[in-house]
């Protein structure tokens, strides 16, 4: 079987190799792409560290109650980028509008964890483990979504399967299923052309090779010839699609990279990435500030990696997070303080987008939570579920999301 002219055209890391002899892994993923009946599925999960305000976010413009709550850092009707006629987008998105119009995005609001810590850790602990509440938990739930894979049937597996970028190995992908982090792919040098690159003999290769618990054992020697392989596209010269525009900065990096290696076909299944700056107790903002300011970095970097796929994304979702929302009032230093429900957006081309999901509970005195907080009226883990057993395929979702009720008759039905 040879890799058809589309692959080796779209794949500039297997084009540069030529008949150069690939990894097995890298060899089926290869093949598997070239096959039409072969359509691997990729689930990228992001986590907006801080606790991102999603009343600001997704901005219900058709409740009073929310211009009364935040007569400073509201988002003025005339600057909201409307949806539906009661939800709008932070003019700072604009970017999420045509994937909105395109129903490629979905929204959940409403959205969290049941848990009621104001604890930014403990609640990042959970939305990571799966288990609100529950402090025991010593795996993360994306690592368990791997283990009831029809993929898992065979006996090799990519090495870059489950990534998450960033110093460290984050505790959603913590488990017995292999995973890596990687900080930046041109830090694993195999003596090519950047003078500031840790050469792999003294960091990527030596920190798995003199490891007992190393969760590349026994695939190393394909996880260096694999990186050998992406070096050799150059990733620091690699070049992003037509129109897709990544922001500079560490997370419109991470989602560039993860889009080159996607391309590559190193056989990505999940990938983790984060991006922090969502604590706004101060001088939040509206349409210009903090806020604004992040949001953009966030929907620029998601909408240029979704360009970046091009039809891969027919075959990616997409999904965001946060610990928890804000307060529904804004606080005396025109920030807001730590609340409850928060928004998800989910984004893919199995998703039924153009449409907000989820029960709005309403901001009346009487609708808020403890009587400060937008309320939870979709746990989300619903959510979650409905992606890992309804697009991966992991039906087992006790094992997964241990202690959780919710059943696919309960699902949103977002996924088309």
């Amino acid at each position: 079987m040879s890799i058809t002219r589309r692959i080796f055209l779209r794949n500039g890391a297997l084009a540069v190799v030529g008949t150069t002899a690939l990894p097995s892994f890298l060899t089926r993923a290869a093949f598997g792409a070239a096959d039409p009946g072969v359509r691997p599925k990729r689930l990228v999960v992001i986590f907006q560290r801080g606790a991102a305000d999603g009343l600001n976010i997704v901005v219900p413009h058709g409740e009073a109650s929310y211009y009364a709550m935040r007569p400073t850092i509201n988002i003025p009707k005339k600057s909201v980028l409307d949806l539906d006629g009661f939800f709008g987008l932070h003019p700072a998105m604009a970017s999420f509008e045509p994937l909105w119009k395109q129903k490629h995005l979905a929204i959940v609001h409403a959205a969290g964890s049941p848990d009621p810590t104001r604890s930014h850790f403990d609640a990042q602990d959970y939305m990571e483990s799966g288990t609100p509440g529950i402090k025991i938990t010593d795996d993360g739930w994306l690592n368990r979504a791997l283990q009831e894979l029809p993929s898992n049937a065979g006996k090799d597996k990519s090495a870059f399967r489950a990534i998450a970028f960033g110093p460290s190995l984050p505790r959603i992908l913590s488990g017995k299923e292999p995973a890596v982090a990687v900080n930046n792919l041109n830090d694993f040098s195999v003596g090519g052309k950047n003078p500031n690159a840790v050469p792999m003999s003294n960091s990527f290769e030596a920190m798995y090779d003199h490891s007992v618990d190393s969760v590349l054992h026994g695939t190393g020697q394909e996880t260096f010839d694999a990186v050998k392989t992406l070096k050799a596209a150059d990733p620091a010269h690699y070049t992003p699609a037509a129109n897709a525009n990544y922001p500079k900065g560490r997370f419109g990096d991470s989602l560039k990279q993860l889009a080159q290696m996607i391309k590559a076909n190193l056989g990505v299944q999940v990938a983790f990435a984060d991006i922090g700056g969502w604590d706004h107790h101060v001088n939040e903002g509206s349409t210009e500030g903090q806020i604004a300011n992040v949001l953009g970095d966030f929907s620029q970097s998601i909408s240029a990696f979704w360009t970046d796929l091009g039809d891969l994304g027919e075959d990616t979702v997409v999904v965001t997070m946060s610990e928890f929302g804000r307060t529904a009032r804004e606080n005396g230093n025109r920030g807001t303080d730590h609340g409850h429900a928060n928004v998800m957006f989910v984004l893919g081309g199995p998703v039924k987008g153009g449409k907000v999901y989820g029960r709005w509970p309403g901001l009346d005195q009487s609708q808020l939570y403890e009587g400060r907080d937008l309320a939870v009226t979709t746990d989300f883990r619903l959510v979650l579920s409905e992606v890992v057993s309804q697009y991966l395929g992991n039906k087992d979702l006790k094992t997964v999301f241990p202690g959780f009720e919710g059943q696919p008759g309960q699902f949103v039905k977002l996924l088309g």
